[in-house]
């Protein structure tokens, strides 16, 4: 599951593009159908205005509205429809490096008038000392509405037009990516980067989402977004696309009324008999035409999660995702009493090379392995096991070795359990996927070895995967124990392992 960054699945051949005229598969019955399509209503509506300016100067000038001064801030009409029309159809026309020039900018120019704020902050001051409370309280609204930036008012009233939810969305993903590359690594960004997110957690906040479950019977539209968003475990084809939604399978959506027919996140669940521990347990196996028996459903495995919008990152929905598919799945059946991840560790291989490298350049060896481990792989390899591992490590090749997995499973789960539970970001998990479920309220419940031998799991964490348990009735005290005091919920399994970390790794 994710919430890093993983590739997207091979576009699954379905629809040519014939204008405004779209033939699309019909994946019911393999049948062609044609459809017209709508025009996007910001291209229609930009024909009815006037030619735009042709530099990013002019064009930011006769866009970006004003703040009404504070005296009249209720009572000033929305700025011209066709001012925020020019900025969109502007934006889109550029190049990606254009957009992010473009927005720096608009950050730059167009944010908080500092002198305005400097003059509020003395004013506060002095009747701070005067003690006087109600020029106090009436300095510090004024204050808290001069520190509004002007672009503000430009993302507000694109919000409210038709199509401009997805366009700020998009907008914000154009600034995330600008922002963590360093193409723009500079503060006006960083702050109007904020500032969108605060804008979007509340326009995307939990009251305004609907929660879709995905069938076979959903639109082919819909199921192809989803096939290609899928950012853990891609979509090989049609035929796994039906039975990731078939029988014992659930797959559930957030969408949001403003973008119609856009997933905003995904989750996939699995329903079990037990709680399971490797992947290819629940996307290959299970056969589509199997009827679906309710008695057999015990656990319910959350075996992917995606979030399909760049420009989300950072507002909560994952949480509210699963806490609501909860609910659904303990509606429709009363017998679940599991609730699980089973989880990807991206990161681990990358982690433990840098381990490997640093031990090797500062000691000249290597203390992650026993000696007896390391002579049993070279003993099976024939070449010395660091440089052996580094290499095995960077394909699944060592996997095909009955002799390799044997003796690796002992140094490799100790170590992913450190990776887990012993390394950290300022004090929370460094694994994202694991200080997601953490935050949740999960439990650090059972490393998996051999769990994903696919050439993508193979890479990222050696084939082992972890499954965070959700005991309902304690993710409220686990997660706010985590938030508040770093402590992480772990199984005896897991801290077993740490333990045997610990006396036998040295980092």
């Amino acid at each position: 599951m994710r919430l890093a960054h993983f590739l997207k699945p091979q576009r699954l051949p379905r629809m040519v593009d014939l204008g405004s005229c779209l033939i699309t598969r019909d994946c019911g019955r393999g049948r062609l159908l044609c459809q017209h399509l709508p025009l996007d209503p910001i291209s229609v509506s930009f024909k009815q205005v006037s030619s735009m300016p042709a530099t990013m100067e002019d064009i930011l000038n006769k866009s970006v509205p004003p703040l009404p001064p504070y005296e009249t801030k209720e009572k000033s009409p929305p700025p011209p429809e066709p001012q925020s029309l020019h900025f969109m159809h502007y934006y889109r026309s550029l190049e990606k490096g254009q957009r992010v020039a473009l927005l720096g900018q608009l950050a730059a120019d167009y944010g908080v008038d500092h002198t305005q704020v400097a003059e509020l902050s003395n004013k506060l001051t002095q009747a701070q000392q005067k003690r006087d409370l109600g020029t106090v309280m009436q300095v510090e609204d004024r204050l808290r509405y001069y520190l509004t930036p002007q672009y503000k008012v430009l993302f507000s009233h694109i919000s409210r037009m038709d199509g401009g939810l997805k366009f700020l969305v998009d907008l914000r993903s154009d600034i995330v990516e600008g922002v963590t590359s360093k193409v723009a690594d500079a503060p006006h960004l960083r702050e109007m980067n904020g500032i969108l997110k605060s804008m979007l957690s509340e326009w995307f906040s939990i009251g305004f989402l609907n929660l879709e479950r995905i069938t076979w019977q959903s639109p082919c539209e819909v199921l192809q977004k989803i096939s290609e968003y899928e950012a853990v475990h891609p979509v090989r084809n049609w035929t796994d696309m039906k039975r990731r939604v078939g029988p014992y399978r659930r797959c559930f959506t957030f969408t949001h009324s403003s973008m119609p027919g856009e997933p905003l996140i995904v989750l996939h669940v699995g329903l079990m008999q037990n709680i399971l521990g490797n992947i290819q347990a629940i996307v290959k196996e299970v056969p589509s035409s199997e009827a679906e028996d309710g008695n057999k459903i015990k656990s319910a495995i959350f075996y992917s999660i995606s979030l399909t919008q760049q420009g989300l990152q950072g507002v909560e929905l994952g949480n509210y995702l699963i806490k609501r598919v909860v609910k659904e799945l303990q509606g429709e059946f009363s017998q679940i009493s599991e609730f699980s991840s089973l989880s990807p560790i991206p990161g681990f291989t990358k982690w433990l090379f840098g381990v490997f490298n640093t031990q090797m350049k500062e000691l000249g060896r290597t203390e992650l392995f026993l000696d007896s481990e390391c002579k049993e792989i070279t003993d099976i390899t024939g070449a010395p096991a660091i440089e052996t591992l580094k290499r095995l490590f960077t394909s699944n090749e060592w996997m095909k070795s009955e002799s390799l997995v044997k003796v690796l499973e002992a140094p490799l789960m100790r170590l992913c359990a450190w990776y887990l539970y012993g390394e950290k970001h300022r004090g929370f998990a460094l694994n994202p996927v694991a200080n997601f479920h953490l935050q949740n309220g999960a439990v650090m419940w059972r490393l998996n070895w051999m769990a994903d031998t696919s050439p993508r799991g193979a890479a990222a964490s050696c084939g082992m995967m972890v499954n965070y348990r959700y005991f309902l009735e304690n993710t409220s005290v686990n997660s706010a124990r985590y938030l508040q005091m770093k402590h992480i919920e772990a199984s005896e399994q897991v801290l077993n392992l740490v333990s045997q970390f610990k006396k036998n790794s040295k980092l």
